[in-house]
């Protein structure tokens, strides 16, 4: 398979993304493309990490977990940064729009974090001989999967859509630090899991199959957000328009913008 293909095929997603910041509308449209685009590249992708890679030098065949686990701590990385920007947001404009995406990116990147960590931990068993350990790096992923716990439970328990909206931008805001910490934490402290690799350090094949589960992923990772956007949207619509005004498309909400 040429190494380019998958490159090429991650410029899709990127484009639908935006495609969809410049005319919000493209997204109705770009949403159905990414699914298709998962719904093909994900078999495909399951068959390039089990089949055609090759196997790993030391850990032989029980590496190709990563062509899972990997993408998917990714994509919650992701998730849980564009919680941030919207959060951001939300604070400078007092934009609902701002407020439901921050509440969608940060379940679904929840959501790809408890996946990405629990392969994370079967892979452990065979590697290390336990499924746990408090590496520096595990810890800081279980830190992040606690703390977008709580900022979820703190929107289902918060009654008040402002107080809520703002309470929630703030953790989201601050929280920012964790994923930075999951991210560089190998490269910052000692640890037992494996340093971050490079396209100059690994099999071809390995890199080939890895960006193709990792584009699969990111199509999913922005259908997923997107539809749980949809519900926020329509949660909040219900709770702050007027009776009269639900369901009319970019009605009015008390106490900022649309």
């Amino acid at each position: 398979m040429p190494d380019w293909l998958a490159n090429a095929l991650l410029l899709i997603p990127v484009g639908v993304i935006i495609a969809t910041c410049v005319k919000r509308p493209f997204i109705e449209i770009g949403w159905k493309i990414l699914a298709v685009q998962a719904a093909i590249m994900l078999p495909v992708g399951a068959w390039l990490g089990l089949v055609w890679a090759p196997p790993e030098r030391e850990m032989g065949d029980v590496y190709r977990i990563i062509y899972a686990h990997v993408p998917q701590v990714w994509m919650a990385l992701l998730g849980v940064t564009l919680n941030f920007g919207a959060s951001v947001a939300f604070l400078m404009k007092k934009s609902w729009t701002a407020d439901a995406l921050a509440e969608a990116s940060a379940e679904v990147g929840l959501y790809f974090g408890i996946v990405g960590v629990t392969l994370g931990a079967i892979w452990g068993k065979p590697t290390w001989g336990v499924y746990w350990t408090w590496d520096p790096r595990l810890t800081s992923a279980a830190v992040m999967l606690i703390y977008y716990t709580g900022y979820l439970a703190l929107r289902r328990f918060t009654e008040n859509p402002d107080t809520r909206a703002t309470w929630s931008s703030a953790l989201g805001t601050f929280g920012i630090v964790i994923p930075v910490t999951v991210y560089f934490s190998v490269k910052w402290m000692k640890s037992l899991h494996q340093e971050q690799s490079t396209p100059k350090t690994v099999d071809p094949q390995m890199v080939i199959a890895l960006r193709w589960a990792a584009c699969a992923f990111l199509c999913l990772l922005v259908v997923f957000i997107y539809h749980r956007y949809k519900i926020a949207r329509a949660a909040l619509a219900k709770e702050v328009a007027p009776p009269e005004a639900l369901g009319a498309p970019g009605a009015p909400v008390p106490g900022g913008t649309t």
